[in-house]
């Protein structure tokens, strides 16, 4: 994925409104959810999530495979 394709999809999903985790996929296979917006800050195509307990995840536009979730303007089931 390049740069600039993570940096504007990553910063689609933190916008939503009303926001909705989204599921981040990485090549390793490991995946993980970021379930609030303010734990997230990235720059480019670097991120860095904050998850549960305060563990960080860092990660980057070459190690994402996908971001799974909606990005349609319909509100969550």
């Amino acid at each position: 994925m390049t740069a600039d394709n993570f940096d504007h999809t990553l910063l689609a999903f933190r916008e939503r409104s009303p926001f909705r985790p989204f599921t981040v996929v990485l090549h390793s296979g490991r995946q993980f959810e970021v379930d609030h917006p303010g734990a997230l800050v990235q720059r480019d195509g670097v991120a860095v999530f904050v998850g549960p307990g305060g563990i960080p995840v860092v990660f980057d536009h070459e190690g994402v495979e996908h971001f799974a979730g909606d990005l349609a303007d319909r509100p969550a089931p």
